[in-house]
């Protein structure tokens, strides 16, 4: 049985019939930037996840460096995150002069760990940016506990989050601001690149408008600061607000999914989800020592998987002088080391994700 790990064209088939027409509709009209489909992205996320602005960009890494720079990340500042995380999470900030301090990850999540975060705080340290993974808020309210008593900032990279809520409080609302992105392989996904910004400081969402259009203040070429090109085409606003339309329903599907895996996958250390959090399920990742055999295994009977993240950020020679190398990060070595993502996208079968859980299963029994 063929499992594929992300089914794209499924996905555009689904939504062929309003893409095709409002795309259709872009080119007849030349509408091509910032138009309507911008716009009402904007103001569907913002409202989705009860925040004053949403500003759309084109992509989730412009998200967060626009985000910090918004919010005054500068030079020689210090802000605490972890190396269990794509690139551009600490990529961001370096290019913005600032430091990233890494501290370790929670083994249950792959969130940071809140208990680690206080010894990692100096008087250089401005702001907390967690990594909301795979489909999961980290530890919110621990965090925001924290950065109130430092007088600090929480950033929220929400690149995998989107639709994420804790006790019913949606990313974006949990510090700062949120960033997103849009890219193929997201739960909300574009024809491509993509990202938003999510605030409730009508400052940092002036600043980030501005910034997205080169530093462009009130007036056209007029400029305020220097910023970048950064505008989300109009065609790939069309192609989220279609998929938009359908997005609820997808992340249920994927906790479907997820519940079978859950259930029927033995031998294996499986994802948990903190209390009173919702999960969307961006991955699905479990757990192995021997998890290059297993992945090997699941190929010969034609089943995807993928590794996030193969080697912590910390260990990657441009990040390498941002950490005390190899063994001063324990929890996210040991986990980059183990980590497997299972196929879990809306167009998978229950019969799919069976036969994944049972072969996982198999393996486990059969090599111990």
């Amino acid at each position: 049985m063929r499992v594929p790990f992300l089914d794209l064209t499924a996905q555009y088939r689904e939504v062929k019939e309003q893409v095709d027409r409002d795309v259709a509709e872009i080119f007849a009209t030349s509408a091509y930037v910032l138009g309507k489909h911008n716009r009402s992205l904007e103001e569907r996320l913002a409202s989705m996840h009860g925040v004053k602005h949403a500003v759309a960009v084109n992509s989730g890494t412009d998200a967060l460096r626009i985000l910090m720079q918004a919010s005054g990340i500068g030079p020689g500042d210090e802000v605490v995150t972890t190396a269990f995380s794509f690139v551009a999470t600490i990529e961001t900030v370096v290019q913005l002069g600032a430091v990233p301090v890494l501290v370790d990850i929670d083994e249950t999540t792959f969130n940071i760990d809140p208990a680690k975060i206080e010894a990692a705080l100096t008087a250089r340290t401005k702001a907390i940016l967690p990594i909301h993974l795979f489909g999961q808020l980290a530890d919110v309210k621990a965090i925001q506990a924290i950065a109130e008593r430092h007088g600090l900032m929480v950033l929220e990279d929400s690149a995998q989050a989107v639709l994420n809520h804790h006790e019913g409080v949606f990313t974006g609302n949990w510090g700062h601001g949120a960033g997103l992105s849009f890219y193929v392989t997201k739960n909300l996904g574009a024809a491509g690149d993509g990202g938003m910004i999510l605030t409730n400081d009508d400052e940092v969402a002036r600043q980030s408008r501005s910034l997205r259009i080169h530093g462009m203040g009130r007036e056209r070429y007029y400029y305020d600061d220097v910023g970048y090109t950064s505008r989300l085409a109009e065609l790939q606003a069309a192609v989220l607000c279609a998929k938009l339309d359908r997005l609820e329903a997808w992340n249920a599907r994927r906790g479907e999914l997820a519940a079978i895996y859950l259930q029927e996958t033995q031998g294996v250390g499986l994802p948990a989800t903190q209390p009173r959090n919702n999960n969307t399920w961006h991955q699905f990742t479990v757990r192995t020592p021997r998890r290059d055999e297993l992945m090997a295994h699941l190929k010969e009977r034609e089943i995807d998987s993928a590794i996030y993240y193969p080697v912590p950020l910390h260990l990657h020679a441009p990040y390498r002088r941002f950490s005390g190398g190899e063994g001063s990060l324990p929890v996210t070595e040991k986990v980059c080391r183990e980590c497997l993502s299972l196929p879990i996208h809306q167009h998978l079968s229950d019969d799919q994700a069976r036969f994944v859980a049972q072969t996982v299963s198999e393996f486990v029994a059969v090599r111990a």
